[in-house]
């Protein structure tokens, strides 16, 4: 009798912990939006040789900071109107939905450590501005450091010779070329010395001016060889922004999301429509109530779609079983990914 006693008491305990003791052959799987490669690759080393998957992530897009993806991610890029380059980033652990983020970041490189020792460290979700660089560097993180580089400088020299056009700036009124600004009905006729030609032009301008060259992201998602899920993002925003401008990168639901329960998201385009959405919180939903990633996907930028056809935005989705897929609106989207069954990182191209 105790014999088949504490055989049922093992068979209850295989079940209630089965999936911390299961590992599956999809797994370890790296994917990240963009063909950023060496960023992948160094999210699948350190998953792959017994790393979690939060250490992953950090993993996968410091390299990304380092390297400067695209011009987008890390210190020395996108500088806004003052031509400051400010951080933003975040990691989410899948398994506690735990989340870490920081925005408006200056003086600190390193925004997805910074971002991980919020979670770490705290029991906020968000810092921002110079105390979210204060709190990094009292966590031992190099600093304080000049984000901008020279070709930032160099960014934002042409664009000021070109009078500050174009710009993520309406309904108002710049006293001359790069502004002050001012809205118009606080300004009198006589006063306006330098109008912008044709201000529906310049709004138009705007939606043509977003692209994965000036507003881009990298949004990443680890699955260990148990399937414990991690989501990370890291960028500098969008080239010109307005100071102060926080964008969907350190947003969860919006640039990444994941729940160990069911799988994850990750996000890129315009962060100012998107993040309106939650896209990837959508994602995850959708996923929750029995949608394939391809469908889910699609439905998320769908949604966008319908509102404002004029977005650029693109959406990777990842299920618990592994299966992935992409959707996109605008541009076409190529997303990377990293399983065992790979040599190296192969990249999808998704087509609008």
């Amino acid at each position: 009798m105790a014999a088949i006693l504490r055989l049922l008491l093992m068979a209850l305990l295989s079940t209630a912990t089965g999936h911390e003791g299961k590992s599956s052959s999809n797994f370890p799987l790296v994917v990240s939006t963009w063909p950023f490669l060496e960023a992948v690759r160094a999210g699948w080393r350190a998953v792959n040789g017994g790393s979690s998957s939060i250490d992953a992530v950090v993993e996968g897009c410091s390299t990304c900071e380092v390297l400067r993806c695209d011009g987008t991610v890390g210190p020395g890029g996108s500088p806004d109107e003052n031509s400051e380059t400010t951080i933003d980033a975040l990691i989410m652990n899948g398994a506690t939905m735990e989340v870490g983020a920081v925005a408006g970041m200056r003086y600190v490189k390193n925004g997805i450590k910074a971002a991980r020792l919020v979670m770490l460290y705290t029991q906020h979700t968000m810092l921002v501005g110079d105390e979210a660089s204060a709190f990094a560097i009292s966590m031992g993180l190099p600093g304080p450091s000049n984000l901008s580089s020279t070709e930032s400088m160099e960014k934002w020299i042409k664009w000021k010779e070109n009078q500050c056009q174009p710009n993520f700036r309406k309904n108002v009124v710049p006293k001359n070329r790069c502004g002050p600004y001012y809205r118009e009905k606080d300004v009198n006729v006589g006063e306006k010395t330098c109008l912008v030609e044709d201000v529906a032009e310049n709004i138009r301008m705007k939606s043509s001016y977003v692209d994965f060259h000036n507003h881009d992201t990298i949004s990443m998602a680890i699955f260990d060889k148990y399937g414990h899920i991690a989501v990370g993002t890291s960028t500098n925003g969008a080239s010109f922004k307005i100071p102060g401008r926080v964008g969907d990168g350190p947003i969860a639901g919006s640039s990444a999301y994941g729940d160990d329960e069911v799988g994850a998201c990750g996000a890129t385009g315009d962060g100012d429509i998107m993040m309106r959405f939650l896209p990837c919180y959508q994602v995850v939903e959708s996923m929750r109530l029995g949608m394939e990633p391809r469908v889910a996907a699609k439905d998320a930028i769908s949604r966008i779609a319908k509102k404002y056809p004029n977005f650029v935005g693109a959406i990777f989705a990842v299920d618990k079983n592994g299966m992935h897929a992409g959707a996109c609106y605008g541009w076409t989207f190529q997303y990377s990914v990293r399983s065992p069954s790979m040599d190296d990182v192969e990249v999808i191209t998704v087509y609008p």
